[in-house]
């Protein structure tokens, strides 16, 4: 690795309000096999701003964040996918949003039902399939969706995915989770066969332990 810099493009580029942007570059022949450079390893790139950061977020290469706040100094945190302040994991639309990025959501999902005590969590889920389409017209390239359903529960760092099932009732999941409270999951229906066609559901089972379930994946 050669002429390794790191740049404060702010300047040439224009500065972003809250933010500071630093560009990270270095020359390698890592992409030639043949060059035996097939190694990795850290260095350390130095730069200086023309001003303390202060409340600024830093934005290095433009998409890794990080912020001095929650760091002592002078170190700073990075950020994570839900930014630099994450959403309290509670019963929240955000919370939420938090959740279906934890269960590996596709992207483009959208929350059909939510069963929550701040404790304890299940989504119901969905996305498009097929072409894209400008609105709802009935036809079925634009009606065909798949789903899913996941239970959570809440950690200091968010909602965490225990288990996948579109049973409905709660024999599959007390089964794997027995701690799972009955008030979220005894009313729940199946999906439809046609939301999630590789389990085809089985029939609700009100009471924690009865009824049969489709095959289920515990996490």
């Amino acid at each position: 690795m050669r002429n390794l810099k790191a740049v404060d493009t702010d300047a040439e580029y224009g500065a972003v309000p809250g933010t500071v942007h630093v560009q990270v570059t270095f020359t390698s022949p890592s992409g030639d096999r043949r060059s035996g450079c097939v190694e990795e390893t850290t260095a350390t790139a130095r730069v200086r701003l023309p001003e303390p950061l202060g409340g600024r977020k830093l934005v290095v290469d433009n998409r890794t964040v990080f912020t001095a706040d929650g760091a002592k100094p002078p170190a700073l945190r990075m950020c994570g996918e839900l930014g630099c302040h994450p959403p309290a994991t509670g019963c929240t639309p955000a919370s939420y949003d938090q959740a279906l990025l934890a269960a590996g959501a596709p992207m483009h999902t959208y929350r059909d039902a939510e069963h929550c005590d701040g404790r304890w969590l299940v989504l119901d889920f969905s996305w498009r399939t097929g072409p894209a389409c400008g609105s709802d017209d009935g036809g079925s390239a634009c009606s065909s969706r798949l789903g899913d359903r996941w239970f959570f529960r809440a950690a200091p760092s968010g909602w965490k995915p225990v288990f996948e099932s579109a049973a409905g009732g709660c024999g599959a999941v007390r089964r794997q989770v027995p701690r799972f409270p009955v008030a979220l999951c005894a009313e729940l229906a199946p999906l439809s066969a046609a939301l999630h066609p590789s389990h085809p559901p089985a029939p609700a089972s009100p009471t924690a332990g009865a009824g049969s379930a489709p095959a289920a994946t515990a996490r």
